[in-house]
């Protein structure tokens, strides 16, 4: 039995969500966006949303870079009852407006099922944080929302918990799920986290779910995420969730892991090479492919 094999037979019993022949791939649409297709498509924006002229900014900057989607956070799970906790709705009307300005789609975190209906009002797509990942009153009440979610593995979460939870939404009704790599924790302390970059192939071998990569939070410090995002690229992540912010060393959150304007265009500008590779390579196999 080889690999693919045996984790096709661990996994396999997340019938909606694992892959199979009929089912390879998944493409979930977003507007004109496509999650999951040929397009490496990328997220970014700040960690928390704090006013208007922050996020409009933000908004325009990652847009002219090539980004696709605007992430930033309305309602913020924080460790610490003293930490930002986020504006609310008031916040999720500031996206609104950016997506307005901007054309940039909007993803923003929903942290409980009574607030499923309102975020969807304003988002594009809900995403899952860590630490909700085994909510199920949320899952399922998301798996009830016709908008797309962004679920990220929880911190301490193995790939089949993952796969579990990804399950629960669609079993309530929702097939439209990207999983989201954001690192684990180990026992390692120079990161926030530690990416598992592996399963980012083993997810998508043995799911038809789009997998993106969220180096911001995997590295905790803003040096290293260019490098992990050209790792992204590398395992054919299908897309990125990265934190830009106007001016790290004064966010409200997550400042130390946040790019500033220019260090995410030029992460951008430095990962086209890699995507072109990439594309390259694909061309190729699919040439091989037809000549068989």
């Amino acid at each position: 039995m080889n690999s693919t094999s045996q984790w096709n037979g661990q996994f396999s019993c997340f019938d909606l969500v694992a892959s199979s022949s009929d089912r390879p791939r998944s493409v979930i649409r977003v507007g004109d966006i496509e999650i999951g297709g040929d397009e490496f498509v990328v997220m970014a924006g700040p960690c928390a949303v704090e006013s208007e002229r922050q996020v409009i900014e933000t908004a325009e900057a990652v847009a002219a870079a090539g980004a696709r989607i605007l992430r930033g956070g309305a309602y913020k799970p924080r460790s610490s009852p003293y930490a930002f906790q986020g504006l609310g709705v008031e916040g999720l009307k500031i996206l609104r407006k950016a997506r307005e300005e901007t054309g940039l789609a909007i993803v923003t975190e929903v942290m409980c099922e009574d607030d499923v209906g309102v975020i969807a009002e304003y988002a594009d797509i809900m995403q899952v944080g860590t630490r909700s990942m085994e909510n199920y009153a949320l899952l399922e009440a998301l798996g009830r929302c016709e908008r797309p979610v962004l679920l990220k593995r929880g911190m301490t979460a193995t790939l089949v918990e993952l796969l579990r939870s990804a399950q629960v939404i669609a079993m309530n009704g929702n097939p439209n799920i990207i999983l989201c790599e954001r690192g684990i924790r180990t026992f390692e302390t120079a990161t926030r986290n530690t990416l598992d970059i592996s399963a980012v192939p083993v997810l998508k071998t043995v799911s038809h779910l789009p997998v993106i990569v969220d180096p911001s939070h995997a590295a905790g410090v803003r040096c290293l995420v260019p490098i992990l995002a050209r790792a992204a690229v590398a395992v054919e992540a299908d897309g990125m969730l990265v934190e830009v912010h106007p001016s790290p060393e004064q966010a409200l959150s997550d400042g130390i892991q946040s790019l500033t304007f220019r260090e995410f265009r030029k992460m951008m500008d430095d990962l086209q090479p890699y995507l072109a590779l990439r594309e390259k390579s694909f061309a190729q196999l699919l040439e091989v492919g037809g000549a068989a």
